[in-house]
């Protein structure tokens, strides 16, 4: 059955969605809103341009294929906070992400995101779920994401799906990198992902984490731009799965299978410990 979706006007302002985000601490329900957000877009050329300065994507012509996310965030944290939703937003743990570029993202919009959950399922540390996220333009789909998010607010019963192992490529070093203390900051201001755990010290200590971390969706845009001509104009998906957080400061190794249609990656820290894997192949 399709969602109900709702038009926005306007994409929502954050701030009272962060205190919604902040005043919900409790399950207040055992199933996913039907109903998903939809809203047009355009980009914010200065946003842009800032975005590929911190992830080191060249300036060609074409939004980097992360950046979706950003121009969906604020329907993202509107779904996320609102009153069907029923878990708490803070201490959702990011698991999975995979992407896919249909068609090259050209220009600057207008654009229509939706944003809607999905696929709430038992996992053995609480419940799993989706959020799914499409980019269109005038002529169709242009992207299309999708998060797990891990909740170990609710428990569900049931067996949890087991991924189909992969054979492992053979990986190289392609690139290295020190993500500095003030990482996660400067990706907040250009993404609006706010998360405490990714600000200071401080504000992460809360959450049980000794430092600031580096945002999932950070590691995974520098890689790719890292990657670069690894990578296709257009039909091809990269999934990803986050692994060990990167405490801030940390340098962090990213390697590769060798150029093809399809590729493996993986994101390496000190004494080679993983903060991320995962696959990139073309779309038939």
């Amino acid at each position: 059955m399709s969602p109900h979706w709702t038009e926005l006007h306007a994409p929502p302002a954050l701030p009272e969605l962060f205190l919604r985000a902040a005043l919900k601490r409790k399950v207040s329900g055992r199933t996913l809103p039907e109903g998903g957000l939809r809203c047009a877009v355009s980009v914010d050329a200065q946003n842009l341009a800032a975005y590929r300065r911190l992830c080191g994507f060249a300036d060609d012509g074409l939004l980097p294929p992360t950046y979706p996310h950003l121009m969906a965030f604020a329907l993202q944290m509107r779904l996320l906070t609102s009153a069907d939703f029923p878990l708490p937003l803070l201490g959702l743990v990011h698991l999975e992400n995979r992407i896919r570029v249909l068609r090259p993202l050209g220009g600057l919009g207008p654009f229509r995101v939706s944003v809607r959950v999905a696929d709430l399922q038992a996992h053995a540390k609480g419940a799993l779920f989706s959020l799914l996220i499409s980019l269109d333009d005038q002529l169709g789909p242009l992207w299309e994401g999708e998060s797990r998010f891990l909740s170990r607010a609710l428990k569900l019963e049931g067996e949890p799906r087991q991924a189909a192992p992969r054979e492992a490529m053979e990986l190289a070093e392609v690139a290295r990198w020190t993500a500095p203390a003030d990482a996660g900051r400067a990706y907040a201001r250009l993404a609006g992902d706010y998360n405490p755990i990714h600000l200071s010290a401080a504000s992460a200590r809360l959450f049980g984490f000794p430092r600031a971390i580096a945002h999932g969706l950070g590691l995974k845009a520098r890689s790719l731009a890292e990657l670069g001509e690894r990578l296709p104009g257009a039909g091809y998906e990269v999934e990803v799965h986050f692994k060990k957080p990167l405490l801030l400061p940390g340098e962090v190794r990213l390697l590769a299978s060798t150029p093809a249609e399809n590729g493996q990656l993986a994101l390496r820290g000190a004494d080679d410990l993983p903060h991320m894997d995962g696959d990139w192949r073309t779309l038939s």
